[in-house]
This record gives structure tokens, sequence and C-alpha cells, in this order.
């Protein structure tokens, strides 16, 4: 069965970059960073109070896309379902729709063992 991807709700605000000088870069990039956080976070919390609590709800898919990546978090994997994270550039993975249940979990084992290893060297 095919994947069905969404945009995020409409009650949560989207953050954007803007407003960049070369005497404000390091600060604004921060404060979008954070904002970038806490919007995942809302996001995590509005699937959770609508029900949304299965083993990987919440979790972010990455595709790596030109100067970025396609951003994805899982809504559910039975059906599998996933919002499209339309951050910085919104970039979108040409092949989400061909999606599996077996490859979204693939892919988050994939990524949790990457962040672990990268952890690691720190």
């Amino acid at each position: 069965m095919a994947v069905e991807i969404y945009s995020t709700p409409n009650e949560l605000t989207i953050p954007v970059l803007g407003g960049i000088t070369s005497k404000n870069v390091n600060i604004k990039i921060k404060a979008h960073d954070a904002a970038v956080a806490k919007y995942v976070e809302d996001l995590k919390e509005w699937l959770t109070s609508k029900g949304y609590t299965s083993k990987n709800a919440g979790e972010i898919l990455r595709f790596p896309v030109a100067d970025g990546n396609a951003q994805y978090m899982i809504i559910s994997t039975s059906p599998l379902q996933m919002f499209h994270l339309e951050l910085d550039d919104a970039w979108q993975f040409q092949y989400a729709h061909l999606l599996t249940a077996k490859e979204v979990n693939e892919k988050i084992k994939q990524q949790k063992a990457l962040e672990e290893f990268c952890q690691r060297g720190k």
C-alpha cells in the first residue's frame, strides 16, 4: 500500500529564516535552529494529542536532496502516513510516495545507528 503524505497542521507555524545580514547571521541561524527544534517538538505533541502514539510516530526521516534534506515525520506505519516537513528549502524526496512501512522502519534504524556512531566521536 502506498504512503499517504500530508502537509503539517495549519495551527502550527512553520519557522522561516529571514532578515539575515552579515552582522547578525550567527544570531539569526541559532534562533532559527531553536525555532525549528520547538516546531518539531510541538508537532510531536500534536500527534500525541490526536492519538498517534505508535512506536515510530514522531520519528523524522531525512533524505539528501541538492544542498539539504527532504524531511518527513512519521504519523503512523500502519497505515503508512507521514507529514512533509516544509522546513528551510522544503525539499521533497522524489520517491517518498513509493516508500513502504518496511523501508521506513529500516531507514529509522539506519539513522539512529548513524546518530549513535556520530555521538561516540564527540
